[in-house]
């Protein structure tokens, strides 16, 4: 048939994320035609594509994972790597930079053909070479590369094939892989509905038909025929095979089939490590008693390389960050949890699943903007507290900008249509949210019914732009005159705690506003109205106040406040923190923040392998004093 009898060329892309023992893996697969013109006819064809006469049908997928051999990762003896497949040793911290495996070429010496993990270790293990006699050179030359011994490393024919820019791993780097057959024999009546993977089923279209002889050998081990796979601690230090297969939902005839290699598996992260609490001065006295933790886990919409380029693609995974977030916030062993930035799907599939079964109820409330693209790709704030400790009796939320639209019409009588009213609605309308808990202890029959109390607990994140710290005091100072009203209506000495991401840090405004009941006239971000393009959005200052006693937890035991509580390349700073009614809670201890050496020990900053947030847990334990409310 002639080249000018093809029309199109159809093409199977087929990739993975970087396996990681415990976090689910999912086949990025996709089929899709290119129509050809009259330079392309004659070129040449990568493996996972064919010139076909029309485009492709309709098709659904197939899939099957296999387990290969041990991965023997370096050659030089002193790499941590020969031995350890923790993420810390493989990120590019670890690596110095860099995840480019390297092999010897040079026939005359004697780590002819041996792979090293990095230049570092080929450095150091060149020192250690030696020239070989040269019969021995003589009959290495006559030696396939591909052909040698796979003792010093993993340089098999997969790894050195590599593919096109459609292989690329999420990393950004190549992703190296072994080209199957593009045609299986299609003789054995291949049945449909195959879409979501292999269910068990006995019509399975690979039944007679071995996808290629080089996933039939002792080597690799078929170990899954669906379509996700969640590597276990049989698979850490193997690299994975996933073979797709495509299907016409017409006929079932098999269209085109592909074959990609994994990275090496690594473990699990180890378990984070131990906080110790700094405790406060015993005092006789006291009611219930209960553990806080506030923590900003960073949404997998913010969660980029571009954001951060210093830490490794696999280790911003959601799937990765949130089991290394889950266990640091359950050993921390906390009663209520105060999050920001979680993800409304993520919300709804994992995090209320995960801690319901840790025992915690919570409720959420996402920002208010409706999507950002797909559903479910919009972050808010979940607060959830342990079952067996509170009984929820009251749940409320506020949307910034309806509190800003409601003032802006009923407050100062602005028409929202005008010039005035629609600059200062969009001014203040940056879709932040607070949530508020009034929680009850659930009473304990030894005790009175007299120490039956409850506690509010509000939960924020004010806006993220430090250029705009008048919208910041804004929403702050809404939150507490909302507090004011909630508070007030349900009794005066309700306990207070308000947990969040303030995005301000202490030299601001809204510190000053929380800490000391009012802002300084002076206070440099009051003087954001000076500018002709700025509307003015905040009162005269001596009305921007409130009537809480409120401490700084952190600052309360430890006498100032965090050095840190977001730790990025660009930004370092205190941003974080638990505020608590000074009239009727005391702070019993705190947990310090690990220090620069711990925070940079497995990355240039965080989000790292080890720390998977850009912010940092605030913990601290709190006692009721002075009757609370019944």
């Amino acid at each position: 048939m002639n080249n000018r009898d093809y029309k199109y060329t159809w093409h199977l892309s087929l990739r993975t994320d970087r396996p990681v023992e415990g976090c689910v893996m999912k086949p990025h697969a996709y089929m899709y035609g290119k129509k050809l013109d009259e330079r392309d006819m004659d070129k040449p064809l990568a493996p996972h594509s064919k010139k076909m006469r029309e485009p492709p049908p309709q098709h659904e997928f197939s899939f099957r994972w296999f387990r290969g051999p041990l991965h023997e990762a370096c050659a030089y003896e002193g790499c941590p790597r020969r031995t350890s497949f923790l993420p810390h040793d493989w990120s590019k911290h670890a690596l110095g930079g860099t995840d480019c495996t390297l092999q010897c070429v040079s026939t005359q010496s004697s780590l002819y053909k041996a792979i090293f993990c990095n230049s570092d270790c080929f450095v150091n293990a060149w020192k250690t070479q030696y020239t070989v006699p040269k019969e021995a050179v003589s009959s290495r030359n006559n030696t396939p590369m591909r052909s040698r011994s796979t003792s010093a490393g993993s340089m098999d024919e997969d790894y050195m094939n590599f593919d096109d820019a459609e292989s690329t791993r999420s990393s950004g780097s190549k992703s190296p892989t072994y080209h199957a057959q593009n045609e299986i024999n299609n003789n054995h009546g291949t049945p449909r509905g195959f879409l979501g993977g292999y269910t068990g089923s006995s019509h399975n279209p690979y039944n007679n038909n071995p996808a290629g002889e080089f996933l039939s050998g002792d080597d690799w081990i078929e170990i899954s025929r669906d379509q996700l796979y969640v590597p276990g601690p049989d698979d850490v230090g193997r690299k994975l095979k996933l073979e797709a297969a495509a299907y016409s939902l017409d006929t079932g005839e098999l269209l085109m089939s592909r074959v990609v290699k994994t990275d090496v598996v690594l473990a699990r992260a180890p378990d984070p490590a131990k906080r110790n609490l700094v405790t406060a001065k015993a005092m006789s006295g006291g009611g219930p008693r209960f553990r806080v933790v506030s923590y900003n886990v960073l949404a997998e919409i913010y969660a980029t390389q571009q954001q951060y380029p210093y830490c490794d693609f696999w280790a911003l995974s959601w799937d990765y960050r949130f089991q290394n977030i889950l266990r640091e916030i359950l050993d921390a062993a906390p009663e209520v949890i105060c999050l920001q930035e979680i993800q409304a799907d993520h919300y709804e599939n994992h995090v209320y699943a995960a801690m319901s079964d840790a025992g915690f109820e919570g409720v959420f409330k996402q920002k208010t903007r409706q999507s950002m693209g797909l559903a479910g790709k919009v972050d808010g704030c979940a607060l959830f507290w342990r079952r067996n400790k509170f009984h929820l009796v009251e749940s409320y939320s506020i949307e910034f900008n309806e509190v800003a639209q409601r003032q802006a019409t009923q407050v100062l009588g602005l028409n929202p249509r005008s010039e005035e009213g629609a600059a200062f609605i969009n001014r203040l309308s940056k879709d932040n949210i607070a949530q508020l808990v009034v929680l009850e202890f659930i009473q304990n029959t030894s005790r009175p019914s007299r120490e039956i109390n409850q506690i509010c607990i509000a939960n924020t994140h004010l806006y993220s732009n430090k250029d705009f710290p008048d919208v910041k005091l804004w929403q702050i100072w809404q939150l507490l005159q909302e507090l004011e009203s909630f508070i007030m209506s349900r009794g005066s000495n309700l306990p207070l705690v308000i947990c969040g991401d303030f995005n301000s840090t202490p030299d601001t405004a809204v510190y000053d506003l929380l800490s000391r009941q009012s802002v300084h006239p002076g206070h440099p971000d009051l003087n954001m109205a000076n500018s002709e393009d700025i509307p003015n959005v905040l009162p005269d200052a001596m009305n921007i106040n409130h009537s809480f006693q409120l401490g700084s937890a952190y600052q309360t035991i430890l006498g100032d406040e965090p050095w840190v509580t977001n730790y990025t390349v660009n930004f370092k700073g205190t941003l974080d923190y638990i505020w608590y009614s000074a009239q009727n809670l005391r702070p019993l201890s705190a947990a310090p923040v690990p220090d620069e050496e711990r925070l940079t020990l497995h990355g240039e900053a965080l989000p790292s392998t080890e720390f998977s947030s850009d912010h940092i847990m605030l913990i601290s334990d709190m006692q009721i004093i002075g009757g609370g409310t019944r």
